[in-house]
């Protein structure tokens, strides 16, 4: 994560727990960053005005006013249960950590009476062990590339067990509940292919901005693929 990434995350942490505080250490494990780094991220946040105050002594910390930031959000408890539960199983869905953040930011949005309800609501609901909770090991990774459009080198496991070394410059994620791709342009190849996600062994990104090879093509790719809006 950089550091504009982390300063916007920094605020709905701490928007999600107000009015309680949170702790320097408490923020920096959060973050995987240093104690140092976290009071520097506050401190540039307050020099930006934003209604950032410190309590001192047992129990205090770092704290935002709500009310000074972003309005509420017009979700019911229903609604917002309806997005935990949504989340709380995404199985191989990419971006499954994106969405728990998401929905914490909607419930730190919230007024407090509803928020509270759909904590409630959200704890009456229980969920059965499942095989699908298990996140393929190089998912963070391989999702990343995709929303930084960034060359990724994987390490590939095919279904003979045979494992090879590809760079690939990603184009799109495609699957279902039961199992997702990356689609992308293989350099070994020199051609378009699809990689299951939890057969990618390893995943590294290069730091090399990937080139606008317009729309995949989608070969190998099973019929009857549905776009994605995001305001259907």
């Amino acid at each position: 994560m950089n550091r504009t990434d982390r300063l916007y995350a920094l605020v709905e942490e701490l928007r999600a727990f107000a009015p309680r505080a949170r702790t320097a250490p408490q923020l920096a494990a959060h973050f995987e960053v240093s104690v140092r780094t976290i009071e520097r991220d506050l401190n540039a946040l307050l020099q930006a005005g934003l209604p950032i105050y410190a309590t001192p002594g047992p129990g205090g910390g770092y704290a935002i006013d709500k009310s000074h930031t972003l309005p509420p959000v017009n979700f019911t408890a229903s609604e917002a249960a309806a997005l935990a539960i949504a989340v709380s199983r995404p199985g191989a869905s990419p971006l499954a950590e994106a969405l728990r953040s998401a929905v914490r930011k909607v419930v730190g949005a919230m007024p407090a009476d509803e928020a509270e309800a759909a904590r409630r609501l959200v704890g009456r609901v229980h969920l059965f062990p499942d095989a699908s909770d298990a996140r393929p090991t190089a998912s963070r990774t391989t999702e990343e590339a995709v929303v930084r459009s960034e060359v990724v080198a994987i390490r590939y496991e095919d279904r003979k067990g045979d494992t090879t070394t590809r760079e690939v410059e990603p184009l799109a994620l495609v699957g279902s509940a039961q199992s997702w791709y990356l689609v992308g342009y293989c350099r070994l190849r020199q051609g378009e292919r699809a990689f299951r996600l939890d057969r990618i062994v390893e995943a590294e990104l290069t730091g090399e901005r990937a080139p606008d090879r317009g729309e995949p093509a989608m070969e190998g790719v099973p019929a009857g693929l549905r776009r994605l809006s995001i305001l259907e």
